[in-house]
C-alpha cells in the first residue's frame, strides 16, 4: 500500500514566501508614516496644553516639529478654533507611498486635540 503524501510543495512554500515579503517591504514603508503621524499627534497635544493663544499654539507646535524631526505638518496648517473657552486644534494630511508602476498606495492622516 501506497501512503499519500501530505505537506507543502516547493511551489507553495515559494508563493507563501513571495506574499509575505511582500507584505513585509509594505510594512516597512508605511511604519515610518505611521511614526510621523504620532509625532505630529505628540506636538500637537503639546502645543495645545502649553499655548493660550492660535499664536502661541503655532509658535509652540514649531518648537515642537523641529525638535521631532517631521515635515507633514506646518503651524500654519492647523486650523485652530476656539470651543467654549478652549482651544480647539486639528489637522488633516495625506501621504503617498508608490507601490510599482502606476500603483499608489494613499494614507490619509488627521486628528484633533479632543
Amino acid at each position: 500500500m501506497k501512503r499519500q503524501q501530505r505537506g507543502i510543495s516547493f511551489l507553495g512554500i515559494v508563493l507563501i514566501g513571495i506574499v509575505v515579503a511582500a507584505l513585509g517591504v509594505l510594512a516597512a514603508r508605511v511604519a515610518p508614516t505611521v511614526i510621523e503621524y504620532q509625532s505630529v499627534l505628540r506636538a500637537m497635544k503639546h502645543a495645545v496644553e502649553t499655548g493660550q493663544t492660535p499664536l502661541e499654539v503655532r509658535t509652540a507646535f514649531e518648537r515642537s516639529r523641529t525638535v521631532g524631526y517631521f515635515d507633514a505638518v506646518t503651524g500654519s496648517d492647523l486650523v485652530i478654533t476656539r470651543d467654549n473657552e478652549r482651544l480647539l486644534v486639528e489637522f488633516a494630511y495625506q501621504e503617498e507611498i508608490h507601490l510599482f508602476g502606476p500603483a499608489y498606495l494613499v494614507l490619509k492622516y488627521q486628528g484633533r486635540s479632543h
